[in-house]
């Protein structure tokens, strides 16, 4: 499936050619292997674009729960739902949606750089999905949208699970350092990646499928979005969605210790729990114990 990125607008994540965004699919073919297939995929038009969307486990329907949506991290897209969509999907339907502005099926059309636009363009997914309650699950930047929908737009939400999420403070140097060698650490022989992985606690740098698939779309696509700004604390504290926040205990995006303490205190309705031995991408570094515990928390809530 292929698919123009609707005219040379520069203010729209888009493909540098067709070719890139050819060899990148085939890349996100890949990693989708490593986990079930979905059974199906749909595109849902909004305002902003067409979104591409996959879905997973069982239809909805009166003998379905509420419905799982994830949303990824910012320059992915929902191939990295791998680790954990048969866990979500063993009786509930899941929808990974691939978000406008990266790489992956969507095809955006129109700038989202307001937080208000994101929410927006989010629930106008929901609305064409046809889904009136769900539980959305969201990993960095995605933990960001979800963050904001909670505030924005909780409606249609019947929780809300962060891993490791944008959103809470803002972004530091700290971060971007570590993207910058995470990325420098894709082109290095195999015996320095294996040790920079460990280093880094990046599992992409040690999964041939996941360093192809991001190689490839740093190659291939140009994001055309600023970093979110955080939530501020009174905008925290009309958040009155059930909340699961999973923190990675090395994650450079947050300090986990501070966030898991102050997010509970703001929003009544929040948990959190640090995960040991992982820095921001808790769900590839310990899938098991981070389905376990999304799982728990949505059959809770239900």
């Amino acid at each position: 499936m292929t698919r123009d990125r609707g005219g040379d607008d520069r203010s729209v994540g888009r493909y540098v050619s067709e070719e890139l965004r050819d060899r990148y699919f085939e890349a996100c073919e890949a990693v989708m292997g490593l986990g079930p297939m979905p059974r199906e995929e749909v595109d849902v038009e909004t305002d902003f674009g067409t979104t591409h969307v996959y879905l997973h486990g069982p239809r909805v329907g009166p003998d379905a729960r509420t419905p799982v949506v994830l949303v990824h991290g910012a320059g992915g897209n929902s191939a990295q739902w791998y680790p954990n969509v048969a866990a979500l999907a063993g009786r509930r339907p899941v929808y990974a949606v691939d978000t406008l502005g990266d790489p992956g099926r969507s095809v955006q059309r129109a700038p989202i750089h307001e937080p208000e636009d994101a929410a927006r363009w989010l629930e106008q997914v929901l609305d064409g999905l046809g889904l009136d309650r769900v539980h959305l699950v969201g990993h960095s930047y995605g933990g960001w949208l979800a963050l904001n929908q909670a505030h924005r737009a909780p409606g249609r939400l019947a929780s809300v699970t962060l891993l490791d999420p944008g959103g809470l403070e803002k972004t530091g140097l700290r971060f971007y350092a570590w993207i910058f060698v995470s990325a420098l650490g894709m082109v290095a022989p195999v015996a320095i990646r294996r040790r920079l992985a460990a280093w880094l606690d990046q599992p992409v740098l040690v999964v041939p499928e996941l360093r192809a698939m991001i190689w490839s779309s740093l190659r291939a696509f140009r994001i055309r979005r600023p970093s979110p700004l955080p939530l501020t604390e009174a905008e925290l504290r009309t958040i009155r969605t059930p909340l699961c926040l999973l923190l990675g205990e090395r994650s450079l995006l947050v300090h986990p210790a501070r966030q898991a303490e102050r997010l509970p205190r703001l929003v009544p309705t929040a948990r959190a729990e640090i995960i040991a031995d992982t820095g921001h991408g808790p769900n590839l570094d310990h899938a098991g114990q981070v389905n376990a515990r999304m799982v728990a928390f949505m059959d809770a809530v239900d």
